[in-house]
């Protein structure tokens, strides 16, 4: 795999079209590392959040009843779309300790590494949708032709989490409490996301703070478009769209300008 790798980064100056190959190689890398000597290999990908509705439904149904419609679709599609930007942006606090030999190839470039992250967590994704896809069918839930604008939400949702994988995976470069620190807020903030409750009701003079967390509009759109077949809050998204577009350069140059430092802070 190593080998193959080098002789991407070898015709990446000439051939551009092998930046996309090199992801590639990676991104099968990270696949295989992630599940090496692994029982059940990728099968964890569905029994994680699968375990956690299950303790979702016994708690929200048997000891605390809250009301909400077709509770299961709607807690899996909560856990499916928080899992994808929680494990990203935790396993990219350590990109650059744990792929040290790849830092040190002169003409490796970094810059892809927080994008083999993300299209990760992406497939992982993608792998629960057919679980989701038969949730659905149990609770009674039809597809709306508004659900074809899934794929906009997927790729906004990847540029929102790209766009803070890059100052973190450079951040914890100097900083090696990032990563722990990260872990802390990402559970604070995973109470704050409508996981397993509506958005409705959480308290009016609390709902401006809420969506200041811009994962609460992307799983409150992914639920509209999924579930109620409804469009979305359409200006929430163009708020983080545009907000997105201005901060994933930032980040991207952060990470591109700490990278130079990355050998020696090895």
């Amino acid at each position: 795999m190593i080998t193959k790798i080098n002789a991407r980064i070898a015709k990446i100056k000439w051939r551009p079209r092998y930046i996309f190959d090199l992801l590639r190689e990676l991104v099968s890398r990270e696949m295989k590392l992630l599940y090496k000597r692994s029982t059940l290999g990728i099968a964890w990908t569905l029994i994680s959040p699968l375990l956690q509705l299950a303790v979702f439904s016994f708690v929200f149904k048997s000891v605390i009843p809250i009301n909400v419609e077709k509770f299961t679709s709607f807690a899996f599609t909560g856990l499916l779309v928080w899992n994808w930007s929680q494990n990203a942006l935790f396993q990219a606090t350590g990109l650059i300790t744990s792929n040290a030999a790849l830092i040190r190839q002169p003409r490796f470039p970094t810059t892809i590494l927080p994008v083999v992250t993300v299209t990760t967590g992406l497939i992982h994704f993608l792998l629960a949708l057919p679980v989701l896809i038969i949730f659905l069918f149990i609770d009674g839930v039809k597809p709306q032709p508004i659900i074809l604008m899934l794929p906009l939400l997927i790729v906004l949702q990847f540029a929102i989490t790209l766009t803070f994988a890059y100052p973190l995976a450079a951040l914890n470069v100097t900083f090696r409490d990032t990563q722990h620190t990260l872990g802390v807020l990402l559970q604070m903030f995973f109470y704050m996301t409508p996981i397993f409750y509506d958005f409705s009701s959480v308290p009016q003079k609390f709902q401006g703070l809420y969506q200041l967390n811009p994962m609460v509009s992307i799983v409150e759109a992914y639920r509209a478009v999924i579930i109620k077949g409804v469009p979305p809050n359409w200006q929430a998204l163009l708020i983080i769209t545009v907000i997105t577009a201005a901060l994933l350069p930032i980040g991207h140059r952060i990470f591109k300008r700490q990278s130079y430092r990355f050998v020696e802070e090895l």
